[in-house]
């Protein structure tokens, strides 16, 4: 045999050497779930080693992050039932805990890059991503609610816009509300191709955010379809997206492989709370390794063309690797 493919895996120096993928902190965005009040380090109970935090409590574990080498954190809100209404007003009212902690979260460490969601849900009376009337979601009076939630974001000095709601034409709305407001400089990561997925259960656990009636299939993708994914990031690409996202990770690798062959902007992807949470469950059951699970999982998404990865897994993985 003159080609032996043996030979190239003989040693370890050897295979670190021929490493085609490489997957480090540098690529994690952290999701982080945010609460009003004081004293709160509150389990979510289907998304074990993650937690509803008070800013008190969070200040510290940014800290510990940071000496890890996490410098990218996604802040979702979980709002008390009694502030939502049917039109998020909530979202960018002056005393919103969630934009306060954004200012104190940049205050205290500049050095961190924060994003957030732009959606209606964590806000909305309905529990839907835009605007409800007569049982149907309405796109376009969606998009002036969803500006004023972005500008507000913005002003407390968010790094990067994360519009998870899947409307048509936001991210342009989006874009054209920050530049004449004269924030251009902040980011868009457009969650471009997110699908009706059965993997978002624990998420909607931890910010109490599941639609009241009906489903979401109405905005979110049909996971059979695959082209569809590359009409919505050129839409998102042409309206200003700096970066595009697939969501959920793991099911959809074939759509971040698509996408990162076709635009030349990054690709990012959420490896959501189901996703997750399966490893977790698995692995207390004693099925399968931990840590050497989570990082193949990380590397698959990498290799797949994803240049950032929003999972819950940062923190742990960030541990076992300095370990």
């Amino acid at each position: 045999m003159n080609i032996r493919p043996r030979r190239n895996r003989k040693s370890s120096a050897i295979r670190a050497m021929l490493e085609e993928t490489k997957i480090g902190t540098e690529h994690l965005i952290y999701p982080i779930f945010l609460k009003d009040g004081k004293g709160i380090k509150d389990e979510v109970s289907s998304l074990p080693n993650n937690y509803r935090w008070s800013i008190d409590k969070l200040i510290p574990e940014i800290e510990e992050c940071l000496k890890l080498g996490i410098y990218t954190y996604d802040i979702f809100p979980a709002v008390d039932e009694a502030l939502k209404d049917k039109i998020a007003s909530y979202s960018y009212a002056e005393d919103n805990f969630y934009l306060n902690a954004i200012r104190t979260l940049k205050d205290k460490f500049p050095e961190i890059v924060l994003m957030s969601d732009v959606a209606m849900d964590p806000y909305s009376s309905d529990g839907h991503d835009g605007l409800v009337e007569d049982g149907k979601i309405l796109n376009d009076e969606t998009l002036p609610i969803l500006n004023k939630m972005a500008l507000a974001q913005a002003q407390a000095g968010i790094d990067i816009i994360g519009p998870s709601d899947m409307m048509d034409g936001r991210v342009e709305s989006i874009r054209e509300t920050l530049d004449i407001n004269g924030y251009t400089y902040v980011s868009i990561m457009s969650y471009t191709a997110k699908y009706a997925s059965a993997f978002y259960g624990p998420f909607r656990d931890a910010l109490n955010s599941a639609p009241k009636s009906g489903d979401k299939k109405t905005y979110q993708m049909n996971p059979a379809n695959k082209r569809e994914a590359l009409l919505e990031a050129e839409l998102d690409f042409l309206e200003g997206a700096d970066m595009l996202m697939v969501k959920p990770a793991l099911c959809y690798l074939d759509i971040i492989h698509v996408l990162k062959e076709n635009f030349n902007i990054p690709i990012t992807a959420y490896n959501v709370s189901g996703e997750c949470a399966m490893v977790y469950a698995a692995a207390e059951k004693g099925w399968l390794n931990y840590d050497i699970a989570v990082a193949e999982i990380l590397l698959s998404i990498r290799r797949a063309g994803a240049d950032g990865i929003l999972t819950y897994f940062a923190k742990d993985f960030a541990k076992f690797k300095k370990k």
